[in-house]
């Protein structure tokens, strides 16, 4: 469990909640187009945790094959984007920001897939920003 409790968040009408234990990482805001697809939005902050510490503690969120490497839950009643799972990464998931219950609490450490942001998305000075996947950095 983190030092400030159990992560906690949930869709938008309240039918899906979840709750992850554990200090998160790759708190990050990702500019792919598939998480701008997936959402409707123009970028995505996410944070990952171990998948064995996170639980849909009510309702069941749909899953949904987004790409040939991950799926995507949601809310079956309101939409709301929950989270991912990545195939060849078996042991985290995947928090969208948004959705959490105190969003303040986790700040985006970087940004990643810059080189497809939108052309109007202004990127904060001080984060570091990645033009692909942290990883490819």
């Amino acid at each position: 469990m983190s030092a400030g409790g159990p992560i906690t968040g949930g869709c938008r009408c309240g039918a899906v909640r979840y709750a992850a234990d554990g200090e998160p990482w790759n708190r990050t805001v990702c500019h792919c187009a598939d998480c701008r697809g997936a959402t409707g939005a123009p970028m995505v902050g996410w944070i990952t945790v171990r998948r064995d510490a996170c639980r849909f503690a009510a309702g069941s969120p749909v899953w949904h094959r987004s790409s040939p490497r991950a799926e995507r839950a949601f809310c079956p009643t309101c939409g709301t984007p929950l989270a991912y799972r990545a195939d060849a990464l078996p042991d985290e998931i995947d928090l969208t920001l948004a959705s959490l219950d105190d969003p303040e609490r986790y700040p985006p450490h970087d940004h990643v897939w810059v080189s497809r942001r939108l052309s109007w998305v202004a990127l904060p000075e001080g984060l570091p920003a990645y033009p692909t996947a942290r990883d490819d950095a």
